[in-house]
């Protein structure tokens, strides 16, 4: 007998259907946010027209790029930003953690002026501010040694460097997801990795076994390069028992252990290295640390940093113009020893923690989640609404939910960017925090048929 075509079940039917009709519903909604959001911003708008006769599509910083076009920001107070059409937004982008101290703090300010009228810029010399700088650092995050650069980046780029010349070899062990500076990202979706990836072997986040396989498995690891929580691959918390297992193969076969924390030095008083007991040879940070001027270091085990000694004929060479610059120094000093005090830094990251356990709540049986660790926080949407978010594998992004998001917590005057980290500032009043809670809940309620979980969905989900 020839074989009978059977027609699609009736459920299955209606499954098309309601997804059909989900997706024009995404795409009604997205649509019209856009048009009001075009109506909203018409002098960004044409800020954006002129920027683009210099710069290749109107930008120099791609996470900034927004679709249809991005709000230009005029000013910045506290923690708020006002746009040149006038809106004034509670900022939840934070210079993507840099910007903990907010946009004026008094004594940042005082500082500066006290620094350019005293001490003057870019002496071109060894100064004494640069000392202090490194001692109270050395004191705080547990380092013999440290030194300065421009960035997070280069202070990377720099470890890894210390890493090759200590012991002798090349290959760099990475995770996927993870973002180490604007020429070290691995599968991350932020950057193009811009280094010889032939050096790099890449293992998965928080797998213990792929871990161990590309530490002990290989032949000439010089380093093994780790965040103790991904922050642009989503803030994914890395397990204890993962880290611990990195740092003792990394020990095993006589590779560094250099711990990324560049985002997360902020999340407790010694870094969270301190809070998961983990002794890396060497860390990377930058960021805050400068006071809201462009900083990065890295340090940790004397001998390793001596790599970098000018008084050995054979050290490797390290330069940068603005390595030590006098704004950087003073104001980083100020910013750790006066404000981000180990008691503020505390209660900050409780009261972050809070706030993630509140916006945690209201999504829960939606589509949306959220992950971090204390004041870093990132939004994602996905088919599942996966809560427990291991890596980037996890999770499939609903990029157009995300869009629709940004575009309302924007009518909202909440400033947030597209990839959903939120970075909060000293400073923010717990009424803003419970104001975004609402806006947030209200766009789970207006978007309900496109943002509750269908049967299969829950199913994955528990």
């Amino acid at each position: 007998m020839p074989p009978t075509i059977e027609s699609a079940s009736p459920s299955s039917d209606q499954s098309l259907l309601q997804a059909k009709q989900a997706a024009s519903s995404i795409i009604a909604a997205l649509e019209a946010a856009q048009s009001r959001y075009i109506a909203r911003n018409p002098h960004s708008l044409a800020l954006h027209q002129s920027a683009l006769l210099s710069l290749p599509g109107g930008n120099t910083r791609s996470l900034l790029w927004t679709s249809p076009f991005p709000i230009t920001v005029r000013s910045g107070k506290g923690y708020q930003v006002t746009d040149e059409d006038g809106h004034t937004y509670t900022d939840f982008v934070g210079e993507l953690t840099a910007g903990l101290f907010g946009h004026s703090h008094p004594l940042l300010r005082e500082t500066i002026v006290k620094t350019l009228d005293d001490v003057g810029m870019n002496l071109g010399a060894t100064i004494q501010a640069e000392q202090k700088h490194a001692k109270l650092i050395c004191e705080r995050f547990a380092l013999q040694r440290v030194r300065f650069t421009n960035s997070g980046t280069e202070a990377n780029l720099h470890a890894l460097a210390a890493a090759r010349r200590f012991t002798g070899r090349s290959k760099v062990v990475v995770f996927k997801g993870g973002y180490h500076g604007a020429v070290l990202s691995f599968g991350s979706g932020i950057a193009e990795n811009n280094v010889d990836k032939g050096d790099f072997i890449v293992a998965t986040y928080n797998d213990v076994v792929s871990a161990r396989k590309a530490i002990e498995g290989a032949e000439g690891v010089a380093a093994v390069l780790v965040e103790g929580m991904q922050g642009a691959g989503g803030s994914i918390p890395g397990s204890r028992s993962f880290l611990e297992s990195v740092q003792a193969s990394a020990k095993k076969v006589g590779a560094v252990f250099i711990l990324d924390e560049v985002m997360t030095s902020r999340l407790a008083p010694g870094g969270l290295a301190s809070v998961l007991g983990l002794e890396p040879d060497l860390k990377s940070l930058g960021k805050y640390l400068g006071g809201g001027i462009s900083f990065g270091a890295f340090g940790g085990r004397q001998d390793i940093m001596a790599v970098y000694d000018p008084r050995n004929p054979n050290g490797l060479m390290h330069s940068g113009t603005f390595n030590n610059n006098s704004l950087g120094m003073h104001c980083g000093y100020v910013a750790l020893s006066e404000i981000y005090t180990p008691d503020v830094c505390t209660a900050f990251s409780a009261m972050g923690n809070a706030f993630r356990e509140q916006l945690q709540r209201v999504s829960r049986g939606t589509k949306m989640t959220f992950t971090g660790l204390g004041t870093l926080i990132t939004l994602h949407i996905s088919e599942t609404g996966i809560e427990d978010v291991k890596s980037i594998d996890d999770i499939q992004q609903l990029q157009d939910l995300k869009d629709l998001f940004w575009l309302e917590m924007a009518e909202e005057d909440f400033w947030t960017n597209r990839r959903g980290s939120i970075n909060l500032m000293l400073g923010i009043p717990q009424s803003e925090l419970d104001r975004f809670v609402g806006a947030v809940s209200r766009f789970l309620q207006r978007h309900s048929k496109v943002m509750g979980l269908n049967a299969g969905a829950t199913r994955a989900r528990l």
